[in-house]
């Protein structure tokens, strides 16, 4: 087991949303397992529920002004659901997302899928759930160690 915990991580804010919560808590679950993986002492993760995914980059600027997280995790799955072009609310909380972490200087780490194509059968639902899982673990690590990077420049 890897410890690559900074030393002086305090808080850890992840937000998630409920809009294919099955699928989205899939990411949230595996990132927090793999910050106990990493061994050390964890830093404490609040967590946050909205109710889609247009809604993250809101509370997570809200959250990045606050001062008390060293890093913002978002979580959420954007799927064409046949009413509107998933494109624009993808390119929206993406973008929200960086213009968040640009301008509050907090990374702002995104486990926001946005497929081309998502189908409500067992087989998209299984891929995409497994799919999160991989993302979760992914975004612990990544956050570990751009928390680490930017604790040592300042």
């Amino acid at each position: 087991m890897n410890q690559i915990f900074p030393s002086s991580v305090s808080r850890i804010a992840v937000v998630s949303s409920s809009w294919h919560r099955d699928i989205v808590d899939r990411a949230r679950t595996a990132f927090l397992d793999e910050l106990q993986r990493h061994g050390g002492s964890p830093p404490q993760v609040d967590e946050f529920d909205v109710p889609g995914a247009f809604e993250i980059p809101l509370l997570a600027r809200k959250l990045s002004r606050s001062g008390r997280y060293d890093a913002i995790v978002c979580c959420g799955l954007v799927v064409d659901g046949g009413i509107y072009r998933h494109e624009f609310v993808a390119a929206a909380v993406i973008e929200g997302l960086m213009r968040v972490q640009l301008d509050a200087e907090v990374p702002v780490l995104s486990v926001v899928l946005t497929p081309k194509e998502f189908h409500e059968h067992e087989t998209h639902r299984r891929f995409f759930a497994e799919h999160m899982v991989t993302k979760g673990q992914e975004a612990a690590r990544t956050c570990l160690s751009i928390v680490d990077v930017h604790r040592r420049i300042t």
